[in-house]
Parts: structure tokens; sequence; C-alpha cells
């Protein structure tokens, strides 16, 4: 009989949980405009507002602080731009600092130029290299406006977390502004925006269990905040105009929610589940390499090189075998390349690696199948070489 198959992609997408597919349909069935004043439209707008608030309380932030977009690139796009306001005054960011493995929404800059955008090293554990950090923004040239740092919480490919707070320690000092991805970090560990030092969080809805289209910027304040990206009706105070989608946002606040309850019991047995499948691959092959295996990572998150097995070919493997896995990041259309982070951490790309990454809905027997089937592949590889 046919096995069914397993889902261990899920920092590609999450599954959508049940409650944040009933809070989309259970909205779809609301008439109304969420900016009409009639009793429609204020009902549809309180639906909005609860969402508002479930993701503020996700981010340690303040619901008036949660500006919804349709997902992190957009929220990305918006956030990296040289113009910010300071209330009603304008405020010139002079250049952007990026770490060298940051996620390709901010790697393209946003509107910053080409030639103002500098890219900050990390070391051979994928952790953003401060020194280098600091001596960047040591020679920064004030008169061209304030710096501002992006750098991601967690790895979407290693899953590898950052010293966000040094860095914010390091970026405060400069007088600059730090942005954090946290789309991979969101519903996997504790997020507060305070805590973090960050002055912006960036999070996505179906990274979390919500539906795909929904994302936020989240501001530490409403003071600072970039000109806006979308001009028109004035939706969202100004900031990201157009008609909500009432839909994917009481989505998104849904999974929010869920995100938000028994976070750390749940991600403990979800890191349980990860270590043994990892124990289980080095087992069956010594020689696979787990990347970021001894620093600080998500506990939902492998991501391995088999030595002689190129990731395509690995990733096809699997998929016959009936274990969905990503060769790297879920956000070139499909492409299988190599992976430019593991060539910022000085390791040959060549081969390229894969990515196994579980959660909340997955079970022992999952985990035992997915390692019965990593050892067959690795199997096949050691037959394939003596082959040759």
């Amino acid at each position: 009989m046919r096995q069914a198959r397993i889902y261990m992609d899920w920092n590609a997408t999450a599954p959508l949980l049940p409650a944040a597919r009933e809070a989309c349909l259970s909205a779809l069935d609301l008439a109304g405009n969420p900016s009409s004043v009639h009793g429609e439209g204020r009902k549809i707008r309180a639906l909005i507002e609860t969402a508002r608030r479930d993701v503020a309380a996700l981010c340690g932030a303040q619901p008036a602080s949660v500006t919804f977009t349709s997902g992190a690139t957009e929220a990305a796009n918006w956030l990296l731009t040289p113009d910010f306001r300071m209330g009603k005054t304008p405020l010139k960011i002079g250049r952007l600092y990026i770490s060298a493995i940051e996620h390709p929404a901010i790697r393209e800059g946003g509107r910053f130029g080409r030639n103002e955008i500098s890219e900050i090293a990390v070391t051979s554990a994928g952790m953003l290299d401060l020194a280098v950090l600091e001596a960047a923004l040591a020679v920064h040239d004030r008169q061209t406006g304030l710096p501002m740092v992006a750098v991601m919480l967690a790895n979407n490919e290693t899953g590898i977390v950052q010293p966000i707070a040094e860095v914010s320690h390091l970026v405060k000092a400069a007088g600059g502004i730090l942005v954090v991805d946290a789309v991979q970090a969101a519903g996997r560990i504790a997020l507060s925006i305070e805590d973090l030092g960050a002055d912006f969080l960036i999070i996505s809805s179906h990274k979390i269990g919500g539906p795909k289209g929904a994302g936020a910027l989240i501001a530490r304040g409403e003071i600072l905040m970039p000109s806006a990206l979308i001009r028109g009706g004035g939706q969202e105070k100004g900031h990201r105009s157009g008609t909500e989608n009432p839909a994917a946002v009481a989505g998104f606040g849904a999974a929010a929610r869920a995100a938000v309850d028994g976070l750390e019991g749940r991600m403990r047995a979800v890191a349980a589940l990860r270590d043994d499948l990892e124990s289980e691959m080095i087992a069956a092959a010594p020689d696979v390499i787990i990347h970021g295996k001894s620093g600080p990572r998500l506990g939902n998150t492998t991501f391995f090189t088999l030595p002689g097995l190129k990731a395509e070919t690995g990733q096809i493997a699997f998929d016959l075998e009936g274990v969905a896995l990503s060769a790297g990041s879920a956000c070139s259309s499909g492409k299988v390349g190599q992976s430019y982070v593991l060539s910022a951490m000085g390791h040959d790309p060549g081969q390229g690696a894969l990515r196994i990454s579980i959660g909340s809905s997955t079970t022992r027997a999952e985990i035992d199948r997915c390692a019965e089937v990593f050892a067959k592949v690795a199997a096949r590889r050691r037959l394939s070489g003596a082959a040759a």
C-alpha cells in the first residue's frame, strides 16, 4: 500500500491551521468595507482590529504599531527606503547595511540604490560578524543620513538565530535604525520588539499557519515611519493604502493567537523530534554535514549536505519516496541553485544542501519514516559512487 506523503517544509510555508481557515471563511461571509462607517463596515473593522491586537501580542508590540501588508516581501520593500519621517519631520537614511545571509527580499535593498547598500560578513558558524558591523558603522558618513541595519533574527535555511540584542547595541551607538526580519522566528521563539531592541520587525502570516498573502510591519512606536510605498485612500493610517483583505488578516490573527499559546512547550517537543532525526541521520551517514549544528538554531530546522549528492538530486529522491523537503530557500520560483548562505559561511556551495523543517503537527512516525528515507538515499549515493 502506498504510504501517505510527509510534509517537512514548514520554513517554506506552514500548513494552514484549522482556526485560521475558520477565521478566513467567517470573514468572507461578512459584507461591508472596513473603511465604511455603517454597521457592516464597523463589524468588519472590528475583525481587523482584533487581528491587529493578536499580531501585536505575538511580537510584544502595541496594536497601533502594526501595519498589515500583502506579505513580508511588501513590508521589506516599503521599509527599506532612504526616506523616513519622524512625526512630520523628514528623516534621511544614508546607507543600508545588510548581513550576507539575508532573505532575497532584504538583499534586493528595497528603494535603496545598489551603491547605497553594504554587505556585512558572517562567521563560518553563520553568525553576523559583529566586529565587521561595528567597523562599518564607525566610518559611516553621517552627512549622507543615518545608517540602517537589516538583520534576520533566524535564517530561513540554517535556522541559525542571530544575536540581535548585541546588534541593536551597536546600531544604537551609531545612531542608526535596526530592521529585523522575524519571518522564520515568529511562532518558533518568543518575540519582543522591545527586548530585541529593534525599531521594526517584519513577519508573515503563512509561516505561522495563517493564509498566504498577508504580512505585517511592526514598529517600536508610531513616530518613526518610512514613506508610504502604496498611496491612495489612506488606509492603515495612511501608511499602506488599499482596502484591507479581511479574510487574510483574520486568518493571520487566528494563527498569531495559536502561535503564542503554549509556545515554549510546543517548540521543546519539536526540537526533541528534530534532534532525534539528526541523530538517526548521523548514524546512517556519519559524513553528513549539518550546517549550524554547533550554534543557536531554531528547534525545527535541519540544513544538511550529503557529500557526493547534489541538492536537486536529493530533493527529487526524497520527493519520490513521499517526503517533501527543500533545497534551501523556497523563494525562487522552484529553482534549485547554489546556496549563497553556505557561500557566506565559507562552505563550498557546489553540492548545495537540503533543508528539513518541521512543526507542531509533525509526528514521531513521520520522523522515523524520514530517517528511513534518508538512510535509503544515503545508501544509494554510496552505491552509485562505487559503481562509478
